[in-house]
């Protein structure tokens, strides 16, 4: 591990079995060893609760510990993440192991930070879920009266009449309660957090000043990030993006940017990658010889000030043999370890940008409560993905070196230039009133398709889309055409040029908003499809229908250019990524050949140290972070 260059590890995610063999019993001789091995060596240690994966004993002796899933059938153990919880011996358990962790360890030489669990997400469907799931939603509507009324059981004669009626949403013979289905997705989060924060209380008691954090799996649907990252000393992540899939360069850099932004802008951890090939997709291809250490260099470049993997040696039996390790199964003496040791080298070289930040002025609006309303059954379409859309929004703004947070669309959007809202197919009085004040402050805006649809109980706005964004918008959707697929609506504009439609379309009226672009031919023909509002000293864009990747393109330079957005580097070569961190600017060169990059200035590369002055050649997947001298 020196050889490496490994400073930190993570240590004890899944062994409650180990420290607790058997109920009440403890055996810590073993971490002892490795703790203290590990701080002898001058490597500290991200101390893991390991309350992910109860042991045997726990579902055997207290079965009521187990998940149900929504048929009612009871999960047993025997992988991981068997554990209700909202199930009292589960915590009892769970927090008794926390309290002599935290006893023991807290005052080792070797402790970083406290690690809670695991890309805690488990959902259950118990009684015992059922009960802590009625006490939630008395304290968030008070009464059966104002819950009716918030999950509108007037249809279909669902309405309750006691409390003990109300169940999680379990299997039904048709489609269940909307609004129900939300609430438990909340509750689920919120449940999740509860236990997360009983766990903090324990490690803050008795290791005070100690950083507490839990690994989030990136831009997962299990939690509501927003809420659980404002309970976290420091924003970690897991994050996999897919050497066979092309758009995996853009798919990293947005999950970096939103564990940046998670952390409101502060440095955060990649607390999980693979270092080659992973074991649970169809076909597992390992990473390309270049591809760990610029996916590594990209996290470090928009923020991170931790990179790390999962695992250090490879492990040989178990359903994760087949997962790569920094030491790999065939030894130390392969790619995957030199390559390993050679990014040690590079993070050393950069140790001067910890603490640094990334200046975005761009926003993407992500709110997790609207991310589970929209991809609900019972809509217009059933494979709305609103990640896809995200990232497609998210695509030309990678492509030409701009950078981007991703925001809550209730919070303070007062320091960006632009805002861009793929989908907010969920829209409150909160987030309008955010987003009418950001655009008559002087703000731009473009908000995608099916937006403000619902309110925050899943209720359709009276009097058309978008509901409450209407006014800011300037205009009135009618009715919802989802495209068949293969169909595509031709689209044309005298700004963006002409472009396709996919996916969806939408009979929209302008009411005030200045038409960008129509349907051009069919049914539609002549209706808009972009339109822009100006609204006090700012403009608000709509856009009814997905665009071509061209017709995107053309868009956001539109939005872009009138924001008075700019790249970090103009005229980027295809493939290359370029983003500033504090006064250091990344490129990385994600082509398949070498390519050179223009200059504003002479320059030391820290990875190489090399000076320059003119132009920078990049390998392939070749890297330089660039400081002006």
């Amino acid at each position: 591990m020196r050889e490496a260059g490994v400073t930190v590890v993570t240590v004890g995610v899944f062994s409650w079995a180990r420290l607790e063999p058997r109920p009440g019993e403890r055996d810590f001789g073993w971490l002892d060893r490795v703790l203290d091995l590990l701080h002898a060596g001058g490597i500290g240690v991200f101390l893991a609760t390991p309350t992910a994966s109860p042991p045997p004993w726990l579902g055997h002796r207290w079965p009521e510990t187990l998940p149900v899933d929504e048929a009612g059938h009871r999960l047993l153990y025997g992988a991981r993440n068997q554990f209700c919880p909202s199930a009292p011996v589960y915590r009892e358990r769970a927090l008794a192991l926390v309290r002599d962790l935290a006893d023991r360890y807290a005052a080792h030489p070797a402790l970083a930070a406290w690690h809670v669990g695991n890309e805690l997400g488990p959902t259950c469907h118990c009684d015992a879920t059922a009960g802590h799931f009625r006490r939630w939603l008395r304290d968030r509507y008070g009464s059966l009266d104002a819950l009716n009324d918030a999950w509108g059981t007037a249809f279909w004669s669902q309405r309750y009449g006691d409390w003990e009626e109300v169940l999680p949403p379990r299997l039904a013979p048709y489609v269940r309660n909307p609004a129900q289905r939300l609430d438990f997705r909340r509750f689920t989060s919120d449940a999740l957090l509860e236990h997360y924060l009983a766990e903090r209380a324990v490690l803050r008691r008795l290791a005070p000043g100690v950083p507490v954090t839990t690994n989030f799996i990136s831009l997962s649907p299990q939690v509501d990030q927003w809420t659980w990252a404002g309970e976290e000393d420091l924003v970690s992540v897991d994050l996999y993006p897919d050497p066979e899939d092309p758009g995996a360069p853009a798919a990293g850099a947005l999950g970096c940017d939103a564990a940046r932004s998670l952390g409101g802008g502060r440095p955060w951890a990649l607390m999980e990658q693979a270092p080659s090939a992973v074991n649970w997709r169809r076909r597992n291809l390992a990473k390309r010889p270049g591809q760990m250490r610029l996916w590594s260099l990209q996290a470090v470049a928009r923020g991170a000030d931790a990179v790390c993997f999962f695992q250090w040696r490879a492990s040989r039996a178990g359903a994760e043999k087949f997962h790569s390790g920094m030491l790999p199964h065939a030894g130390a003496d392969t790619r995957v370890h030199r390559e390993v040791r050679a990014l040690g080298a590079d993070l050393a070289r950069l140790g001067t940008l910890a603490g640094s930040r990334v200046d975005a002025r761009v926003a993407i609006l992500l709110d997790w409560q609207s991310w589970w309303a929209v991809e609900l059954e019972a809509h217009p379409r059933q494979d709305l993905a609103l990640l896809d859309l995200v990232a497609a929004w998210y695509r030309p703004l990678w492509e030409a070196g701009i950078a981007a947070d991703l925001a809550h669309p209730a919070g303070d959007l007062s320091g960006y230039d632009l805002v861009l809202a793929p989908n907010l197919y969920l829209a409150g009085a909160a987030t309008a009133a955010s987003l009418e004040a950001y655009v008559h402050a002087g703000g731009h805006l473009a908000v995608g398709f099916f937006s403000g649809v619902v309110d925050e109980c899943d209720r359709v706005h009276a009097g058309g889309c978008p509901g409450p964004l209407r006014p800011l918008l300037g205009l009135r959707v009618e009715e919802f055409l989802p495209l068949a697929g293969g169909e595509t609506l031709r689209c044309a504009s005298d700004r963006l040029g002409a472009f396709t439609g996919s996916l969806w379309a939408e009979h929209v009226r302008a009411e005030g908003a200045e038409v960008i672009a129509t349907v051009s031919g069919g049914d539609l023909d002549g209706l808009p499809v972009v339109l822009r509002n100006f609204h006090g000293d700012g403009s608000a864009w709509y856009v009814g229908t997905r665009p071509d990747e061209p017709g995107l393109d053309a868009l956001l330079r539109e939005v872009c250019a009138g924001a008075g957005v700019r790249p970090a580097v103009a005229g980027l070569p295809p493939g290359v990524e370029a983003v500033r961190r504090g006064d250091v600017l990344f490129l990385l060169n994600h082509g398949e050949r070498p390519v050179d990059v223009a200059l504003e200035g002479p320059c030391v590369d820290l990875l190489s140290g090399a000076r320059l002055d003119g132009a920078v050649a990049l390998a392939r997947f070749g890297a330089a972070a660039l400081r002006p001298r």
